[in-house]
C-alpha cells in the first residue's frame, strides 16, 4: 500500500521542526512520532490522528472522521479522517491536535 507523498509534505509543513520529530514507514503508510510517541500518519487515503481518550468522542463527531481501525478493533484515542476532511490546508488542524497529545506523553 502506498501513501500520498503530497499529503506527507503538507503534514511535515504543519509539524515544522518540532524537537524529537521522526518519521517511520508503518502499516503500509507513514507515521510521524514525537519523542517516540506516534502522533499522526497516513494509512491508505486516510489521515490517522491520535487525539487521545478525552477528545476521542468529540473528534468522531467532526465531519469525515471515523474510528481508526486496522484489525477490526478500533484503536483507542485514534481517528481516521477521510480525504474530504483534509483537502484544504486549514483542515489540517488535526495535525496540531495530534502533536499536542503526543507531546503530553512521556518520551520513549
Amino acid at each position: 500500500m502506498s501513501y500520498d507523498e503530497g499529503l506527507a509534505q503538507r503534514m511535515r509543513a504543519q509539524l515544522g521542526p518540532l524537537p524529537g520529530l521522526t518519521e517511520k514507514k508503518m502499516f503500509g503508510g507513514i507515521a510521524f512520532l514525537l519523542c517516540g510517541n506516534m502522533a499522526c500518519g497516513i494509512h491508505g487515503n486516510d489521515l490517522s490522528v491520535r487525539v487521545g481518550p478525552q477528545r476521542y468522542q468529540s473528534a468522531l463527531a467532526q465531519a469525515h472522521a471515523r474510528p481508526f481501525d486496522l484489525t477490526g478493533r478500533p484503536m483507542s484515542g485514534w481517528i481516521a479522517v477521510q480525504p474530504q476532511g483534509y483537502e484544504a490546508d486549514h483542515d489540517l488542524t488535526w495535525i496540531g491536535q495530534a502533536a499536542a497529545f503526543a507531546r503530553s506523553l512521556a518520551a520513549k
